[in-house]
């Protein structure tokens, strides 16, 4: 079985190619996000991929990093920042949990599409509370639980994930609803402040989250 790291190392270069799946959805995301956002700001965003987001976002901020845990996909998110000429956005080699006990401290920390596929998730969300600003905020977009009302194809992904996984082919994925994951997040000392939802056939919570002052 691959570790995360060689899983989306293997994925970059399809990943980069592949179109938004649903573009309306994302777009929603996207202008709700840069609502929260100022141009003074210092933004983080963690598991950015190949800075698709990133690219969309950085205009609207001072400055922004993207950080993710595979280098082939931090690659071809500084490539295509430079072709793009966007001198505020910089990407870097990273895990969600290495951004802990930095001295940078963050206006925003924004993780889409990311949660779901943390193991350490717990850790993972105090690493994110101890980089932000007191105030500052949580963005999130998350993959959640899939009821009996889910479409087939992704009520069928529960039961060949474990094959995928075991083959190489899928990596780690948690399942959680959307209650429990508000419940962790706010855990970390975050008040939830909105949660919406611009995916209508599947649980995916976009979820602002305020540490606490």
């Amino acid at each position: 079985m691959k570790n995360a790291t060689q899983f989306w190392d293997g994925q970059a270069e399809k990943y980069a190619k592949q179109p938004i799946a649903n573009m309306q959805a994302y777009n929603a995301t996207l202008d709700r996000t840069r609502s929260y956002l100022a141009k003074d700001q210092h933004v983080l965003e963690v598991g950015c991929g190949t800075g698709t987001t990133a690219l969309q976002l950085c205009n609207s901020v001072q400055e922004y990093v993207g950080s993710d845990i595979s280098s082939g996909m931090i690659r071809i998110a500084s490539e295509t920042a430079f072709a793009r000429g966007a001198r505020n956005v910089a990407f870097k080699t990273a895990g969600v949990g290495d951004i802990a006990g930095t001295t940078t401290s963050f206006d925003t920390v924004l993780g889409f599409n990311l949660l779901h596929l943390l193991p350490r998730l717990d850790e993972d969300l105090r690493s994110i509370a101890s980089v932000l600003k007191p105030g500052g905020l949580f963005i999130s977009k998350t993959f959640c639980n899939l009821g009996p009302a889910a479409p087939l194809k992704y009520r069928l992904m529960k039961v060949v994930l474990p094959v995928m996984q075991l083959l190489g082919l899928a990596p780690f994925v948690q399942f959680l609803n959307e209650a429990e994951l508000k419940q962790r997040i706010a855990a970390q000392g975050f008040e939830i402040v909105e949660t919406r939802h611009f995916v209508t056939d599947v649980s995916v919570p976009f979820i602002v989250a305020r540490k606490a002052a």
